[in-house]
Parts: C-alpha cells; sequence; structure tokens
C-alpha cells in the first residue's frame, strides 16, 4: 500500500493553527472585530474519542424568525495533522455577516491513527448533524455551505460528491451534501496524485483513493463552488480538472488565483483577507449574504483573478 500524505505535506505549510503543536498558541488573524457568540457541541462519539463542532454565531442581535446559512470548515493537514483553529477567522468574520459558522473536528493519523476514509467519513457526519439540528442551530437546512483547506477542503468537496464511506451511526435519511462549497487549494484529484506521486507505505490504498476523488463524481446536482488556489501549488491541476468538469455539466463553479503562491497561501496576511472578501462576494451571490463585506483589505492588498 502507498500513501498520499508524504504529498500533501510536503505541500502544506507550517502556518497558524494549520498545526497543534507548537504554534497553537500563535495569535490568529482577526478578520472582524465585532464580537460573536461561541459553543463547542459534540457531534459524535468514535472507537477514538468524541468530535466537536466549534460554533460561531451572530451576538447580540434581536431573535429573528429567518433561519440563517450555516458553514461549517475542515481544518488542512493531510489528513495527518491539523486543528479546527485554523478556520476560526473565517468562521468569526461569516458569524459576524449574520451565518452560523462552525469549524469542525474531525480524525486525523497523528492523533487517532485512522487514514482518510474515516476523515471523510466525519466530514459526512457533521455535515448530517448539523442538517439534522437545523432547528436547534437556528439555520436553514437548505443553506448549508461546506468549506475547508487542502485535505480539509478535500473532506469538504467529499461530503457533495463522494458515495463511499458513510458512519453506521448516521441518520442515512438526513443528507450529508451541501448546498455550496468553498474551497481552499482542496485536494480533488486523489486517484491521480496516489498513482503519479505518492511514496512509501501507509493506509491509503488506490481503491480507497478511487473512492474519495471528488473530480469523478460530479452530476448535475452538484452544488455551486468556489476555488482558491495559488498559481504555484501543484494541486491546482486539480482544480483546473474540476471546473473544466464542472462547466461542461453547466455548473456554477469559479477559480480565483493568486499568481505565484503555493499551497496553503490563503492562511497568511494579505491572502486570507482577500480570499475572505471574495468569499463573501460568492455566498451574496447566492442569496446568502447581504450588503457589502465589512473585511477591511490591507494597504495596496494583491487581487485574485478568476481563471474561468
Amino acid at each position: 500500500m502507498r500513501l498520499l500524505l508524504p504529498l500533501l505535506l510536503a505541500l502544506a505549510l507550517p502556518l497558524h493553527a494549520q498545526k497543534a503543536g507548537k504554534n497553537k498558541d500563535k495569535p490568529l488573524i482577526k478578520l472582524t472585530t465585532t464580537e460573536v457568540a461561541t459553543k463547542d457541541i459534540v457531534y459524535k462519539t468514535t472507537p477514538q474519542g468524541e468530535l466537536k463542532l466549534h460554533v460561531f454565531s451572530p451576538k447580540g442581535e434581536a431573535q429573528t424568525t429567518a433561519l440563517r446559512p450555516c458553514a461549517v470548515f475542515f481544518f488542512g493537514g493531510g489528513w495527518k495533522s491539523g486543528s479546527y483553529l485554523q478556520f476560526v477567522p473565517q468562521s468569526e468574520y461569516l458569524a459576524s455577516r449574520g451565518i452560523v459558522a462552525i469549524s469542525a473536528d474531525y480524525r486525523i493519523l497523528n492523533v487517532h491513527k485512522t487514514s482518510p476514509d474515516k476523515a471523510v467519513e466525519d466530514a459526512k457526519s457533521a455535515i448530517r448533524w448539523v442538517r439534522g439540528h437545523a432547528t436547534e442551530l437556528g439555520i436553514d437546512p437548505a443553506k448549508i455551505i461546506a468549506g475547508g483547506g487542502s485535505a480539509g477542503g478535500h473532506l469538504a468537496a467529499c461530503t457533495a460528491l463522494a458515495s463511499a464511506y458513510d458512519a453506521e451511526s448516521d441518520d442515512k435519511s438526513i443528507s450529508a451534501k451541501p448546498n455550496a462549497m468553498v474551497l481552499f487549494n482542496p485536494a480533488m484529484n486523489i486517484a491521480t496524485l496516489f498513482k503519479d506521486r505518492t511514496t512509501g507505505e501507509g493506509p491509503m490504498t488506490l481503491e480507497m483513493a478511487e473512492a474519495i476523488t471528488p473530480n469523478s463524481f460530479l452530476t448535475k446536482d452538484t452544488p455551486p463552488a468556489i476555488l482558491f488556489f495559488g498559481t504555484a501549488d501543484k494541486l491546482k491541476a486539480g482544480g483546473d480538472e474540476y471546473i473544466t468538469k464542472a462547466k461542461a455539466l453547466g455548473l456554477r463553479a469559479e477559480m480565483w488565483t493568486a499568481a505565484d503562491m503555493p499551497h496553503g497561501f490563503f492562511n497568511k496576511a494579505p491572502w486570507i483577507q482577500v480570499t475572505a472578501k471574495k468569499m463573501d462576494e460568492f455566498l451574496s451571490s447566492l442569496g446568502y449574504l447581504g450588503g457589502e463585506p465589512t473585511i477591511k483589505l490591507p494597504e495596496n492588498a494583491p487581487a485574485l483573478k478568476q481563471e474561468n
């Protein structure tokens, strides 16, 4: 058996919150000064331990009968490492704009000694739990956004596209398919990467890689998506393939690129602000947000380029 982890880990940067080790106490970049409400909810108990949803909600507003959209983010780290902290900035920002935003735990190799199929299973469980508890969360079950970065972006795409790896404990009558996707340098062509670029031994098999390759499963019902890549990122080829297939099916799909930037570029200023603003604009175009983005871009912030 060959292992895909070395490729994604080699691409991953030692950015804030990407790893739970020496960087865990590094201050997070703030995308909003608005105070939001937070709470943690256990959404799944596995043989390896409990998994939580870290929830960020609008605070201090009058109760409204309107149900809010909900975004669920999955962190990156090659299915091996990482922390929910990675998407706290984006979650806080979306909560400040009126969306319930969640940064989800899932099982990873370094902590739980599990393989990527369990991560896919957990991502689906998270979306199902959120949709199944829509009333409790005050959200619209028809406006659920799956998002994430790198391996987490892959997991978000799998909730929409992969049919394999559903938890036995899940209520299968509840769909794990989100209504929109926000994907930061996601790994979309796992089978190709496995066959062409892998080394070493490990838990990934070709059968597993093929089952969790999002690009293999696009249909006319695939939800709208926005993808972000640095042009120097080796995973961009998978994003290009996704866009080509999506356009052929008449799907809503956008790719925005950062010139000469590597994998994980979106974690650092000024790109974290630039990509979050574009995320806001995309969600506004779907009717999930109203008004103008409230993010203040750094002076002379660079621009993203739309590639489709």
